[in-house]
């Protein structure tokens, strides 16, 4: 045996200077591995072993993942430690026994003894002969795993090059130990197991944890080993718990396990904008693999800011102050600074509930799907609750507002005024959080959405009869289904009737408020039609985004 070991050497020097053959360099039959709607059920007793009439209940490791890997494409599983990451890599790997469900295959076929003897399997849990050299451990499994058409001289060869690659040459003399011997660190031992699957050179090789306790630059140089492996035609497979930055830019693809549930599947470049279009963005830079991993565990990246219900509360009462100082006690002698202030109350009041609302649904997109396919409920229930839930928070805010600035402004101070303003506001406040809902629920990219709400908002602004009085024939339309006009003409209405007067000194003393040019263009009569407007605005959108969710879950489930 020794002296084996030792002609084995003596040729792996003479021949170690030599270009290894080219079947080392690319994968011999490439892989596409493709999995579809993966389920995989366990059953658990229920009480324990010991008890009698305990009842088995039935538990779901892998909840409907799907994906599909090239070759030379190298594939991450990340999740939190019980995210069914290694049953799925078990499954791949074909070693799964027990209720599978689902679709895997290989080049579309099922797998195979031969789609086994080209299959790497990489354990997180490193098997070696704990009394042979780093050096005999690769050689022997060259020699007994390699096909037999190649000769011995390249098999050592290769030996040695894998030796090189995965940083082991200081070792390669140094026994693998074990327990109760010791020998080369965890580091080199994880090397080695890797090292063993390399050298049968794998169309498809999947790893378990390949970096677990090692590094950055050692999980630096074999990821590096695994993306030269994947350049060569292979398909890699691999899962990890935590990558750093620099390690997770190198995956191609990356899937995202909570729970059993995939959460997101697609190029490791682009996961970050990904969660950034649908309202998950860090507060600050930070690894992207830690972000993932917060999100799979149920941590919001808000969770470690301020609440951000009571920064919307800061805002709110902010502007309601600076608005009542702005236009304190502006009576009717300064009708233009009231009229002013009423179309302050249509425009923040069209926007601000607009925006709140179209991240209801891009944000909750995933977990409705999950939640819907299992049939946990009802859409009709989970859109009830969603906005029906929303609308104290909704209400109270718009009511804080009004009553705020409108006292320190200075308009009618009688209740039944602020009773109608108020009203008013509030029936344009559901509006257009009812826009906002029918456009997130029918573009469902938040990006996407906030920019098509902010040009017809804008759209509706213009035509609301303030800043332009005089709008041409061809686009005059636009006001009928301006949510701010009909606002504004309600808010208008509020405070004056056609008979109220104001001071005009030039027209000799008084002149009628219906006259105010920025009145006549609006007029103060039709408050019923612009009630019943909004009445059917409201219906109408919130009807829309119902049918956009309908949508959605017809194409998904």
């Amino acid at each position: 045996m020794e002296q084996e070991m030792t002609d084995i050497e003596a040729q792996s020097q003479i021949l170690a200077e030599q270009e290894s053959p080219a079947i080392f360099k690319k994968a011999n039959r490439p892989v596409t591995l493709k999995f579809e709607n993966v389920v995989y059920k366990i059953r658990t007793k229920k009480g324990g072993m010991l008890k009698k009439n305990s009842k088995s209940e039935e538990k779901i490791i892998l909840k409907g993942v799907t994906g599909m890997v090239l070759p030379g494409e190298i594939l991450a599983m990340l999740g939190p430690s019980g995210s069914g990451k290694t049953t799925l890599l078990t499954a791949l790997g074909g070693r799964l026994s027990g209720r599978l469900e689902g679709s895997i295959t290989y080049n579309g076929k099922p797998f195979s003894n031969a789609m086994k003897r080209n299959t790497g399997f990489v354990t997180q849990d490193d098997v070696l002969y704990p009394h042979l050299t780093v050096m005999e451990t690769l050689v022997f499994t060259a020699l007994l795993r390699l096909p037999k058409s190649i000769k011995k001289e390249e098999k050592i060869i290769h030996a040695e090059n894998v030796i090189t690659q995965l940083g082991l040459t200081k070792c390669k003399n140094s026994i693998i130990g074990g327990m109760f011997l010791r020998g080369v660190s965890g580091g080199e031992r994880k090397r080695v197991s890797i090292g063993q699957e390399m050298l049968i050179n794998p169309s498809l090789l999947l790893l378990d944890e390949p970096t677990s306790g090692l590094d950055s630059t050692t999980a630096q140089r074999i990821v590096s080993t695994l993306w030269e492996l994947a350049n060569g035609g292979r398909t890699v497979v691999m899962t990890i718990h935590q990558p750093s930055s620099r390690l997770f830019y190198m995956f191609h693809k990356v899937l995202l396990l909570s729970e059993g549930n995939p959460v997101y599947f697609g190029k490791g470049a682009e996961a970050m904008d990904y969660f950034a279009s649908i309202g998950y963005a860090p507060s600050v830079a930070m690894n992207p693999s830690d972000f993932l991993l917060d999100l799979a565990n149920g941590v919001s990246p808000d969770d470690s800011r301020e609440n951000p219900v009571i920064i919307k509360q800061a805002l709110v009462l902010v502007v309601a102050f600076l608005s009542g100082l702005l236009w304190w006690q502006s009576d009717v002698t300064h009708l233009q600074d009231q009229i002013g202030l009423l179309f302050f109350y249509a425009g923040f009041w069209g926007f601000f509930p607009l925006f709140q609302a179209i991240f209801t649904f891009p944000q909750e997109r995933m977990m409705l799907e999950k939640e819907r396919s299992s049939g946990m409920y009802r859409l009709s229930s989970y859109f009830m609750a969603k906005t029906v839930g929303d609308l104290p928070m909704e209400l109270v805010l718009p009511a804080v507002f009004v009553t705020i600035t409108y006292w320190m402004a200075g308009l009618k101070p009688t209740a039944g005024n602020f009773l109608d303003t108020l009203f008013s506001l509030l029936l344009s406040v559901l509006v257009s959080q009812g826009l906002g809902l029918a456009l997130g629920a029918l573009v469902m990219d938040q990006k996407s959405a906030t920019i098509l709400g902010s040009v017809i908002m804008l759209s509706f602004l213009l035509a609301g009869g303030y800043y332009v009085q005089h709008v041409p024939v061809f686009i005059a339309w636009i006001k009928y289904f301006s949510i701010s006009q009909y606002t504004y003409k309600l808010l208008l209405g509020s405070q004056y009737k056609p008979s109220d007067t104001y001071p005009c000194p030039a027209r000799g003393g008084t002149c009628l408020v219906g006259d105010f040019p920025s009145i006549k263009l609006v007029g103060l009569d039709g408050q019923a039609i612009s009630v019943v407007a909004l009445t059917i605005m409201l219906l109408l959108y919130r009807l829309f985004a119902y049918m956009a969710l309908m949508r959605i879950g017809v194409t998904r489930n």
